[in-house]
C-alpha cells in the first residue's frame, strides 16, 4: 500500500468521526481510475455513506453530501446512501462508474454487492448515452476546435464517445478503464487506434502535452460519432424501472445492518 493510499484511508476515517457516518464504499473516480493519469493528477476519491437512523427521521431537509476542500492533490467527497439510491433510479452514470472502479479504498462487500445487483437492473441505455454524449459535445466544442487544440482533452471526448459505442453494442454499462474501451471497440490495425495509443503512451509517460496541431484521424472519428449519436440517442432503450420497492428495502436493511449489528 502506497503512503498516499494510507493517507486517503486516514482521511476517510477522520470523516467518519467528524460527521458521525459509516462509509460503505470509497473509490477512485477520475483519470487514475480511467487509466490515463498525469504525474500531477489529483486523487479523485468518491464515497457512499450512511448516517444514524434518527438523522433520516426528521421533518427537515438536510444536506446529503459531504465535501472537503481540495488540498494536497486530494479531491474527496461523498453522497448519502439515500441520495445514491435515488440516483440509481435515474441510472446516474457517474455513480454507476464508481461501483466498477478498479481502485477501491473501502468496501463493505455485502452491502455493495446488493447495490451493484440493483444498479444493473436500473441501468438505462438511453439516459446513459445522453449523459456521455453531452459530455463529449461540451469538451469537443470547448477544446478541440481549430488547427491548434488542447491535446490532452482528446481523452475527455474519446472516453465518453467510446462509452456510447459500448452501450449501443452491448446494452450494458461501459467499463471505466479507457484501455478496455479502446481494445474492445477500435479496430486493431487502424490508424485511429495507432494515434490513440501513441497519445496515451505520451500522457502516461508524463510528456508535456498542451496545445498542438489537431490529430485529424481522431477529430474525424469524433465528429462522425457525435453526429451519429445526436441522431440516434433519443431512440435508445430506456431502463426497465419498477425497482422502487427493492431500493427501499435495501435502504432499510443497510440501516439495520450498519447501526444495529455494527459495520464489520
Amino acid at each position: 500500500m502506497s503512503s498516499y493510499h494510507q493517507h486517503i484511508l486516514t482521511v476517510l476515517e477522520r470523516i467518519e468521526r467528524e460527521e458521525n457516518v459509516r462509509i460503505l464504499y470509497a473509490c477512485e473516480s477520475g483519470s487514475r481510475a480511467w487509466g490515463f493519469p498525469s504525474k500531477d493528477s489529483d486523487y479523485d476519491v468518491r464515497f457512499i455513506y450512511v448516517r444514524p437512523v434518527d438523522w433520516y427521521l426528521s421533518i427537515f431537509e438536510k444536506r446529503d453530501v459531504i465535501e472537503r476542500p481540495i488540498s494536497d492533490m486530494l479531491d474527496i467527497n461523498g453522497w448519502d446512501l439515500r441520495k445514491a439510491l435515488n440516483l440509481f433510479r435515474k441510472s446516474n452514470p457517474p455513480l454507476l462508474e464508481w461501483l466498477q472502479s478498479p481502485i477501491v479504498y473501502r468496501e463493505n462487500h455485502g452491502i455493495t454487492e446488493q447495490i451493484r445487483g440493483i444498479a444493473s437492473l436500473t441501468f438505462s441505455p438511453k439516459s446513459c448515452i445522453h449523459h456521455y454524449l453531452h459530455m463529449a459535445k461540451g469538451n469537443y466544442r470547448d477544446y478541440l476546435q481549430g488547427d491548434q487544440v488542447k491535446i490532452k482533452k482528446y481523452f475527455y471526448v474519446l472516453r465518453p464517445i467510446l462509452a456510447c459505442e459500448w452501450i449501443e453494442r452491448y446494452s450494458t454499462m461501459p467499463p471505466i478503464e479507457f484501455d478496455r474501451l479502446v481494445d474492445g471497440l477500435v479496430p486493431g490495425e487502424s490508424e485511429l487506434k495507432a494515434v490513440i495509443l501513441d497519445l496515451l503512451a505520451r500522457k502516461r509517460a508524463g510528456d508535456e502535452i498542451d496545445f498542438e496541431p489537431r490529430i485529424n484521424p481522431i477529430n474525424d472519428y469524433l465528429e462522425e460519432k457525435i453526429a451519429y449519436y445526436e441522431r440516434t440517442a433519443s431512440g435508445m432503450r430506456p431502463g426497465d424501472g419498477n425497482q422502487d420497492q427493492r431500493l427501499d428495502d435495501l435502504f432499510r436493511s443497510v440501516l439495520k445492518e450498519v447501526w444495529e449489528k455494527g459495520d464489520e
